[in-house]
């Protein structure tokens, strides 16, 4: 969607000016016609719904499992009436936004995309984490090649986050020059990781698996779950990602109203 209307709006004065989806859809039947604006109000109509319950749904499922109640879709409304509860809730939460009169859709757009931009990227450093957690997935953990891979992958989107968030937040920013000083911080930065793991790879785990364990492994109850072991290393990377989360989504309440004023 974004690509077409990028190269419908090419060369005319559509071209960079966003203010909401209903204003892309006038504009594409003003210049494709108007079904490609039928089509694009369709398409989103769809991807909306799609969101709408792909949010809501795991916003609710991890409810249940931070306060330990009932929470599943094949369950009926009095036996998890708090899942169904705060489901019905942020459905409620998000269509009411929307219809709040002259509410600015185009600028909440843009900043909840900024945001996903800043937090989802970070998310992939705990799913790393939990890929190597022994207690939770036993024999599953990632072999040595795969974390290489993946923590290359999850570097590379960490970095584009925070250019994102950057160019979001001081759009003169030289993007090229910031892009290379980042570059050169992760590079570092993976082989200070991978020289710690290296160091440490003699250590044995409390989880002693074999490769029979594969069929018949199950994760422990949460609640029968240790907490983690923190390394100094690990510390030091979270300490570096929360200040980084909390500061880039400080800056970014504070460019959006800034931007809601005038």
């Amino acid at each position: 969607m974004i690509i077409t209307t990028a190269f419908a709006f090419n060369g005319t004065e559509l071209a960079g000016v966003f203010d909401n989806a209903g204003s892309v859809a006038a504009g594409l039947a003003k210049k494709v016609g108007s079904l490609s604006g039928a089509f694009f109000a369709i398409i989103l109509l769809n991807a909306s719904l799609i969101g709408a319950d792909a949010v809501t749904l795991s916003t609710s499922y991890a409810f249940g499992d931070v306060f330990g109640i009932k929470h599943s879709l094949h369950r009926k409304w009095k036996d998890a009436r708090g899942f169904y509860t705060s489901y019905t809730l942020l459905v409620l939460i998000a269509g009411g936004i929307v219809l709040i009169p002259n509410v600015p859709l185009g600028l909440i757009t843009m900043a909840v995309q900024a945001l996903a931009g800043v937090l989802l990227p970070s998310a992939t450093v705990f799913l790393l984490l939990l890929c190597n957690d022994k207690v939770v997935l036993g024999p599953w953990v990632n072999k040595m090649w795969l974390n290489m891979v993946s923590s290359i992958i999850v570097g590379v989107l960490v970095m584009l986050s925070f250019i994102l968030s950057a160019t979001t937040l001081f759009p003169s920013v030289n993007v090229k020059l910031l892009t290379l000083i980042l570059t050169i911080i992760l590079i570092i930065g993976l082989l200070g990781a991978g020289l710690s793991s290296y160091l440490h790879r003699g250590k044995k785990s409390e989880v002693t698996v074999t490769t029979l364990d594969r069929s018949s492994w199950r994760m422990p109850p949460l609640r029968d779950l240790p907490k983690p072991e923190w390394t100094r290393t690990r510390k030091m990377g979270m300490v570096l990602l929360r200040s980084y989360l909390v500061n880039a989504v400080l800056l970014l309440i504070v460019k959006a109203v800034q931007i809601a004023i005038g």
